[in-house]
Order: C-alpha cells, then structure tokens, then sequence
C-alpha cells in the first residue's frame, strides 16, 4: 500500500493495483485536482475542507471511470455520487471501501451535526487503512494505517490522543493540519508521539508519501 497526502485531509491510496483519493477538498494541494487514473474518489462529508465543489467537477470529469461515493448529505448534493454508508462495502478492483460511522463530531451544541461517514480502505494481503473524516467517535477494529485528523474546531489534543491509543494502529500519519501553523505544530505532534502510544508516527508533510 502506497499513501500520498495532498494537503490537509486529502489522501491518495494506491493498494491492490487500485487508486483512491479521499477528500478532496478546498485545502488540497492544486496537484489534487489534476489527478488521474483514480478508480474511486470518496468524500466523507459536506465541509469545503474536504470537498471543493468549484473544483471537483475538473476531477470528476478527468476521472470518467472512478466510482464516486460521498456521505448521503453530500452524496445528495454532488452529481454522480453514490451515498455512503456505515457498514456498506464497494468493490473497485481489488479494494474494498467499507463506510464507517454516521455524523460529524460536534462543533457548538447550537450547531447541527452534518453527516460523516469515514472509510475504511482493505485489500487482501495488504494492510487495512482508515479514513475518519471529521470525528474521533467511531473506533473501527483491525486497522493497521490510521490517518489521523490532528487539529480541528471540534478536536482537543486528549481527545486526539485517546482516539489514537483506542484505534491502536501499526502506522499513522497526520491529516487535518492546515489549521495548525507550523511554529506551533509541535506542540500537537509531541502529544502525539508521547502519549498515542504507536510505535511508528509518520509526521507527513502536506505533500509526503509513505509506503506499507
């Protein structure tokens, strides 16, 4: 399994001979929406941050064979988009991408939960990889690549870390960073890396990469 990051919580993963990219969204490298050759694009939910609807026609429309799958809000909001769901499993190649969850995490008690569904990515004889979107609530079993949302208006680094020792990965890597900047990231990371409780913590850059 390859990942390659392409900005704050957009993810490439290249697994089983299949391409999928998860959230691509208003704080994505420009390189995201020039992709091509993705057998799947999946959106966890409605944030601009993880989709941009000025530019993810350009994607969709470069990518006409890509399976296009979103949270049922959004799904509802996006042409072309399959809804997702917790528990319900595509087959695109030789990957299977399983829903997991149902609501965003909470923001302010006066604002309405949106939808979320993140993903779960699996192959066999490959490692399993889990995409949350934006919650620390759901806590799928036997992953083994966790991208790992690291700051946020609805996060708090115990949480961060709490979430990261219950999922117990092999591997994680940052996603949902671009609200930190980078004179302060360590103070995120480090609370990460002494507490999480995971051996290896792969600290990606926006554009980084790591092979598993």
């Amino acid at each position: 399994m390859d990942v390659t990051r392409f900005g704050h919580a957009a993810v490439l993963v290249e697994a089983a001979g299949s391409r999928t990219l998860i959230d691509p969204g208003a704080f994505s490298l420009p390189a995201t929406f020039a992709l091509t050759d993705l057998d799947a694009v999946v959106v966890t939910h409605q944030h601009a941050d993880h989709v941009d609807r000025d530019r993810i026609g350009d994607l969709v429309a470069a990518n006409p064979r890509a399976r296009l799958l979103a949270e049922p809000e959004t799904a509802a909001e996006l042409d072309g988009f399959e809804p997702t769901g917790a528990g319900a499993s595509f087959e695109v190649g030789g990957v299977t991408l399983t829903g997991v969850g149902s609501r965003h995490a909470e923001i302010l008690p006066s604002l309405p939960r949106v939808g979320n569904v993140g993903v779960l990515v699996t192959a066999d004889g490959e490692p399993t990889l889990f995409h949350p979107g934006d919650t620390y609530e759901y806590r799928p079993s036997g992953v083994d690549v966790l991208a790992l949302p690291l700051s946020a208006p609805w996060a708090k680094v115990s949480e961060t870390v709490e979430f990261l020792r219950a999922v117990a990965p092999r591997t994680a890597f940052p996603i949902h960073d671009c609200t930190i900047s980078e004179i302060a990231y360590a103070i995120y990371w480090t609370h990460v890396e002494s507490h999480g409780g995971v051996d290896d913590l792969q600290r990606l850059a926006q554009d980084g990469s790591l092979a598993h």
